[in-house]
C-alpha cells in the first residue's frame, strides 16, 4: 500500500465505501462473549480489532507514530483514519528522540534511508483545479507532505458545478501544514470564515494570499489574517463580496512587509480602506493593482502622497475618479519611483491631467493608456516633453490620438524611447500634407501598429525616416498598406529587422519579401505574412535563397504550392524551426517529401485546414517527424 509522499493532487488513490476491508491478517480476538452483546459471534469475529478503540484512543495512537511516513501509511488504510490524522495539528504530534532512534535503526537495515526534514521548510506544492479540488484529496495532501519537507504553496481553483472545497478540507491543511507560505482560493464558494480562521491560527508564516471569487469570506477572516501573519507581502482580492474596509485596515495596520496589492471588483471596498492601508504601508508597498472599486480622487491623492516605494501601478475602471484625481497624484510628487503606469477605462485621463502624471513621474519608463478617451494629441506630446526617462508607450483605443501626435511623441522622446504601440486608434489617419521638420529617433527599437485601419502609406513612410534603428516591427491588421508604404520602412531600417509581423497586411505582394530578403537577410529570425493572399511561391524561393537565420515563418492563408514548399526545403543553409502552412489549399500530398526534409530542424509545423493533404499524409509525418509538433 503506497503512502501519500509522492501525492500532487492528481493521482490520489480512490477510497471508496467499502475501504475499510483492507486490513493486514491478524489474530482473532481473544474476547469473552460478554463483550460481544448486540452482535453475532460471526460479525464480531470478523470484525478489525483496532476499530473496536473508541476515537479518544485512536487519536492517541496516531499523535504516537514517529514519523510521517508511519502516518502517510495509516492514511491509506481507511477514509476514517484519513480524517481522523487530519484533525491531529502538527504540534500535538508526541516526538520521542528514544523511539525515532529505534525506528530508523530497525528500518535501516532493510531500506535505504532518504532524509527529509520532519519540521519541514515548506518547498513542496500542490495544485487543485476543477472535479480535482475536493476536502478528500486536501485531507491526503496535508498528511502526505508533512513528514516530507513541507507544504509550502497550495492552489485551489473550483468550480461552480461541483460541492468543491469546503473549510473542511482548509482546516486540514492548517492542522497538517503550518509550513504554508502561499494560498490561492479561486471560485470556492464553500469556503468561508471558519476555513481561513484555521490557516490563521497555524499557518504563521504565510507571504502570500490570493482569495478570488470567494463570496463566504468576510472581514473577519482578513483581520485575523493580518493579526497572525506578519509576513504578509503579497495580497490578491477579486470579486470578494464580504471584504471591505475594515479588513484592509487591518492589513495596513499588521503587515507592515506587504508588498504587493491587487483588489479587484470588490464593492464593499472605498476610500476609507484603500487609504488607511495605502498610507500604513508606504515603505514597502512597490506594486498596486486597483480595479472596478467605488473609489473617489482622494484614494488618488493618498496614492500620490504616500506611494513613495511604489515601482508598479495599475488603476483600471474607476468610474467615480475625475480629472482632479489624477492630477493631484501627478501634483502630489510622491512618485518619484514609479517605473510603469497603467491606466483603463479611465475617463478622468485628459491632456491636463496626464500633463501632471509626466511631471510628478520622473523616473516613469513605461506608460500603458487604454480606452482613454479624453486624451489627444496635445495631451500627449506634453506628457512625452514631460518624463524624460519613457521607454514604453503602449496606446489602445485612444481615438482622439491622431498621427500628428504620435509623431510628435517620436519626435520628443528621441534619445529614451524604445518601444511604441498603437492598437486599434481609430482618430489616425494617414495625412497627405508635409509634416515639419522632426528630430529622428534613434532609440525606437519596436514599432506596433495593430489594428488601425486608418493608418496608411503616408503615416508609415513617415515613422520608417524617423526610426533608423527598428528592429522588431508588428503592422498585423493594416489592409490599407500597400508595396509603396513599406519600402521607406524596410530601406530606412540600418540596424537590421530581427521580427517582423505582417500578417492581415491583405495588400502586399511578394515584392515586400523580395525586399526584406535582399536587406535584411541577415538579421530576420521571425516573418509572419498570415492572410497576405497575394504572396506567392517567388517569396519562399526568396526566403530560402537569402535568409539563413529564420527560424519562424508564418504563410498560412498565403497562395503558396508544393513548388515553393519544394524550394523552401532545398534552400542549404535555412534552419526553420516553426513553419505554418495553415489554410493552404494549394499545398498537397506531394510536398511530403519536401516536409521531412524539413522536419530535420522543425520542432513545430501547423497544418490545419490543409485540406489538399490527407490524414495519412499526416500519420506518415507524425510517425516520421518524431521530435517535432505537428497540428493538423
Amino acid at each position: 500500500m503506497p503512502a501519500l509522499v509522492n501525492y500532487r493532487g492528481d493521482d490520489l488513490f480512490s477510497i471508496g465505501s467499502h475501504v475499510d476491508a483492507y486490513c493486514p491478517p491478524r489474530k482473532r480476538a481473544r474476547l469473552s462473549a460478554q463483550f460481544a452483546s448486540g452482535e453475532t459471534e460471526f460479525e464480531f469475529e470478523n470484525q478489525p480489532s483496532i476499530d473496536v478503540l473508541p476515537d479518544e484512543c485512536l487519536y492517541e495512537i496516531f499523535r504516537r507514530l514517529p514519523s510521517g511516513k508511519e502516518r502517510s501509511f495509516a492514511a491509506c488504510v481507511s477514509k476514517k483514519w484519513l480524517m481522523m490524522l487530519t484533525s491531529i495539528r502538527k504540534a500535538e504530534i508526541c516526538k520521542s528522540e528514544k523511539l525515532e532512534k529505534e525506528v530508523v535503526a530497525s528500518v535501516s537495515d532493510h531500506v535505504e534511508m532518504v532524509s527529509c526534514d520532519e519540521d519541514g521548510d515548506g518547498y513542496l506544492t500542490r495544485c487543485l483545479d476543477g472535479k480535482k479540488a475536493t476536502d478528500l484529496r486536501l485531507a491526503a495532501i496535508a498528511v502526505g507532505t508533512s513528514g516530507h519537507g513541507g507544504l509550502g504553496k497550495l492552489s485551489i481553483r473550483g468550480n461552480k458545478y461541483t460541492h468543491g472545497v469546503t473549510n473542511f478540507g482548509l482546516s486540514a491543511i492548517a492542522h497538517g501544514c503550518p509550513s504554508l507560505k502561499s494560498l490561492s482560493l479561486w471560485n470556492v464558494p464553500s469556503v468561508g470564515d471558519e476555513g481561513l480562521l484555521e490557516i490563521a491560527k497555524e499557518c504563521h508564516l504565510l507571504e502570500k494570499l490570493e482569495l478570488c471569487h470567494c463570496p463566504s469570506i468576510s472581514n473577519e477572516s482578513l483581520i485575523t489574517i493580518a493579526e497572525n501573519c506578519p509576513n504578509l507581502t503579497s495580497l490578491n482580492i477579486e470579486s470578494c463580496s464580504k471584504i471591505g474596509n475594515d479588513g484592509l485596515q487591518a492589513i495596513g495596520k499588521f503587515c507592515r512587509k506587504l508588498q504587493c496589492l491587487s483588489i479587484k471588483d470588490c464593492p464593499l471596498v472605498r476610500d476609507q480602506g484603500i487609504s488607511s492601508l495605502l498610507s500604513s504601508a508606504s515603505s514597502v508597498l512597490t506594486r498596486v493593482k486597483l480595479q472596478a472599486l467605488n473609489i473617489t480622487d482622494f484614494s488618488l491623492a493618498v496614492i500620490g502622497h504616500y506611494g513613495k516605494a511604489l515601482t508598479n501601478l495599475v488603476l483600471i475602471d474607476l468610474p467615480n475618479v475625475s480629472e482632479k484625481g489624477f492630477w493631484v497624484m501627478g501634483n502630489a510628487q510622491g512618485l518619484q519611483k514609479l517605473v510603469s503606469l497603467t491606466i483603463a477605462s479611465g475617463g478622468g485621463v485628459t491632456d491636463v491631467s496626464l500633463e501632471a502624471m509626466g511631471k510628478g513621474c520622473l523616473n516613469l519608463k513605461q506608460m500603458c493608456l487604454r480606452k482613454c478617451c479624453f486624451v489627444s494629441d496635445n495631451g500627449l506630446v506634453a506628457f512625452a516633453k514631460a518624463t524624460g526617462s519613457l521607454e514604453i508607450l503602449q496606446l489602445e483605443e485612444c481615438n482622439r490620438v491622431s498621427q500628428s501626435g504620435i509623431l510628435g511623441v517620436v519626435s520628443n522622446s528621441a534619445s529614451k524611447l524604445k518601444s511604441l504601440s498603437l492598437v486599434k486608434c481609430m482618430g489616425i489617419k494617414d495625412m497627405a500634407t508635409e509634416m515639419p521638420m522632426l528630430s529622428p529617433n534613434c532609440s525606437l527599437r519596436s514599432l506596433s501598429i495593430r489594428n488601425c485601419p486608418g493608418f496608411g502609406n503616408a503615416s508609415l513612410a513617415m515613422l520608417g525616416k524617423l526610426c533608423p534603428q527598428l528592429q522588431h516591427v508588428d503592422l498585423s491588421g493594416l489592409y490599407g498598406i500597400t508595396d509603396v508604404g513599406i519600402f521607406p520602412l524596410l530601406e530606412s531600417c540600418k540596424a537590421g529587422l530581427v521580427k517582423v509581423n505582417l500578417s492581415g497586411c491583405l495588400n502586399l505582394t511578394d515584392e515586400v519579401v523580395l525586399a526584406l530578403a535582399r536587406l535584411h537577410s541577415e538579421t530576420l529570425e521571425l516573418l509572419n505574412l498570415d492572410g497576405c493572399r497575394k504572396i506567392t511561391d517567388a517569396s519562399l524561393v526568396a526566403i530560402g535563397n537569402n535568409c539563413m537565420f529564420l527560424s519562424d515563418l508564418d504563410v498560412s492563408k498565403c497562395a503558396i504550392t508544393d513548388m515553393g514548399i519544394s524550394a523552401l526545403s532545398h534552400a542549404e543553409q535555412l534552419n526553420l524551426q516553426v513553419l505554418s502552412l495553415s489554410s493552404c489549399s494549394e499545398v498537397s500530398n506531394k510536398s511530403m517529401p519536401a516536409l521531412k526534409k524539413l522536419g530535420k530542424t522543425l520542432v513545430g509545423l501547423n497544418l490545419q485546414n490543409c485540406n489538399s493533404i490527407n490524414s495519412s499524409t499526416v500519420a506518415r509525418l507524425v510517425e516520421s517527424l518524431w521530435r517535432c509538433d505537428i497540428l493538423s
